[in-house]
């Protein structure tokens, strides 16, 4: 998984965005299509809670992006917003969480192939939170509201 310079600057840029940075998460990989994104959450000065964890609001915040960004890049002439958004806490994390996401060519051909048929869709994503032992610490589902950019709201 090389690097070019457009997905580099891409990278450093969405590391910026307040939701991620504010959280203490980081992108250490973006695809040059956009398809698959890789997230850093470690637990360091802005991710820890009281008790010595990393607080579940910045792994929500810290992923909150990924699904939205990957589908408005893949998915032109449609509009895209989070619908809604839930996170079930499994383990606390005491170490570095990560998380890869990805979409497919089939993710996105039958979004198409559905929008076809209907003026909306709303598609459910999932990600998991993972520690350095492979444990899953958190799980996020993601609702994305899609539909043609010509029909109003």
């Amino acid at each position: 998984m090389t690097e070019s310079l457009k997905t580099r600057l891409k990278r450093i840029a969405f590391n910026f965005f307040p939701a991620v940075w504010a959280s203490g998460g980081k992108y250490t990989y973006v695809s040059e299509d956009m398809r698959e994104l890789h997230l850093k959450l470690p637990l360091n000065l802005r991710s820890r809670n009281y008790i010595g964890t990393i607080f579940g609001g910045s792994m929500f915040s810290a992923t909150d992006p990924m699904f939205f960004m990957m589908l408005i890049k893949n998915l032109p002439g449609y509009i895209i917003w989070d619908k809604a958004s839930s996170i079930r806490y499994k383990k606390p994390g005491r170490d570095v969480l990560y998380t890869k996401t990805k979409i497919t060519q089939e993710d996105i051909d039958s979004i198409v192939e559905e929008l076809k048929s209907k003026d909306k869709l709303d598609r459910v994503f999932t990600l998991d939170l993972i520690d350095t032992a492979g444990d899953v610490c958190a799980t996020i589902k993601k609702t994305i509201h899609i539909r043609h950019k010509h029909k109003k709201f």
